[in-house]
């Protein structure tokens, strides 16, 4: 290193992104353990408004008055977090998978899960059953939605999207934790004279691009690394590094000079022999470049790919390709669809005195349209018709995801 250069080793350790040691002399910083903390800055800034997007979205589900302060943000971990939530939760795990890739959930305790429930299904006590955990499925998916909608607004993660929620009621132990530190979001909700919270939890891949998307700092808060090495340079290092094995598994790539002259780097000059030497040369421009060469036997120069500029391709609106690819997947999956003329409840001893002409009155109006199911999931209202001499159902709306969630009962 005291003669200016970056050895093979340093240049490795740069590409993989390992702790050196010594490389630090060479201007490289090491990067951190993911067990160090955050840098909260951005993501503070970034989720500031999301009180106000969660008490609209809270108001228009349940139809009541929710009050929703600003969110406290932290680094922290798993045993943080067990300190702060109670012995049995509800998680809500809605993971990114575009945009950013990693791990994201919400947690709220079963009093406010219940109490979600009970606001949106006009019902005093509900169980938190399979219907309550879809209930607060619905409910964080549309925050969730316009937490996403929030953050791509500037217009530097529009690609972001997340897996639907997915809730469980599980002991705190059970939940699912992101390793080392990860950011946790707090907000204090109040509602009929109660108080209650929702945790939201970004891990470390989550927070870090979301931060560097949208300005923030470099992963884990570190600086950015530093080879003194300008843009096409790293991209030349990094092609000529993954050729056949690297030169750093073969033994073929000798020192390496940093470029004096500015000017990029100049056509590789072979040398005989079997190991590849440092070069210093005046290429055509008049700055100094740096030289390379690879030797194969008795002296013939491997040959050397042609290296281009990385081009991005333009961003495209609507579904992308990745999100077409996972519907296809699941494009010849049966599913039950079932029209439901009504419901009714009745004691057992009446439906023990059922007998042929008994006529059970349902719940709905004659004329009124009849529920269209999926996987017993209302989805679409529609009027009976008779095809020859077959029934059937001409779809005459669709429902929204708010019509969707008071319509489980």
């Amino acid at each position: 290193m005291s003669d200016g250069a970056i050895s093979q080793e340093e240049i490795d350790a740069l590409l993989s992104g390992v702790d050196m040691g010594g490389i630090g002399s060479s201007g490289i910083s090491s990067p951190k353990s993911s067990d160090a903390a955050l840098d909260t800055s951005t993501m503070e800034s970034t989720l500031s408004d999301m009180s106000s997007k969660l008490k609209e979205c809270l108001d228009s589900m349940t139809g009541s008055s929710f009050e929703v302060d600003s969110p406290t943000i932290e680094s922290t971990d798993r045993d943080g977090v067990l300190k702060q939530i109670p012995e049995m939760v509800i998680s809500v795990i809605s993971d990114y998978n575009a945009g950013v890739n990693g791990e994201h959930q919400f947690i709220l305790a079963p009093e406010f899960a219940s109490k979600l429930t009970s606001l949106i299904n006009k019902e005093e006590t509900p169980e938190l059953d399979e219907m309550a955990l879809s209930v607060v499925s619905e409910c964080i998916s549309t925050f969730n939605g316009s937490e996403i909608t929030q953050i791509s607004s500037g217009g530097k993660l529009t690609t972001l999207a997340s897996n639907p929620a997915e809730a469980t009621n599980v002991p705190k132990a059970m939940v699912r934790f992101p390793q080392g530190n990860f950011v946790l979001a707090t907000y204090p909700v109040r509602v009929d004279g109660g108080a209650f919270s929702l945790y939201e939890i970004f891990s470390a891949d989550v927070s870090n691009g979301i931060s560097q998307a949208l300005g923030g700092g470099s992963p884990m808060g570190g600086a950015a690394p530093s080879t003194g090495l300008s843009a096409e340079e790293m991209q030349s290092m990094t092609a000529m590094t993954g050729m056949g094995g690297g030169a750093s598994m073969g033994g073929a790539m000798g020192g390496m000079g940093m470029n004096m002259g500015g000017m990029g780097m100049p056509q590789m000059q072979p040398m005989g022999g079997a190991m590849g030497g440092m070069g210093m040369g005046m290429p055509q421009g008049g700055g100094m470049g740096m030289g390379m060469d690879m030797g194969m036997g008795g002296g013939m120069p491997q040959n050397i790919p042609n290296v281009q500029s990385l081009q991005y391709p333009t961003l495209q609106t609507g579904m992308n390709r990745m999100e077409q690819q996972n519907i296809g997947l699941i494009m010849d999956v049966y599913m039950e669809m079932t029209v439901e003329l009504g419901r009714t409840k009745k004691l057992i001893k009446d439906i023990l005195g059922m007998g042929e002409g008994t006529i059970i009155e349902l719940d709905k109006l004659a004329g009124e349209p009849v529920d269209i199911l999926v996987n017993q999931k209302p989805i679409a209202r529609g009027e009976v018709v008779v095809i020859d001499e077959n029934f059937g159902v001409r779809v005459t709306e669709i429902l929204s995801p708010m019509e969707r969630v008071s319509d489980l009962h």
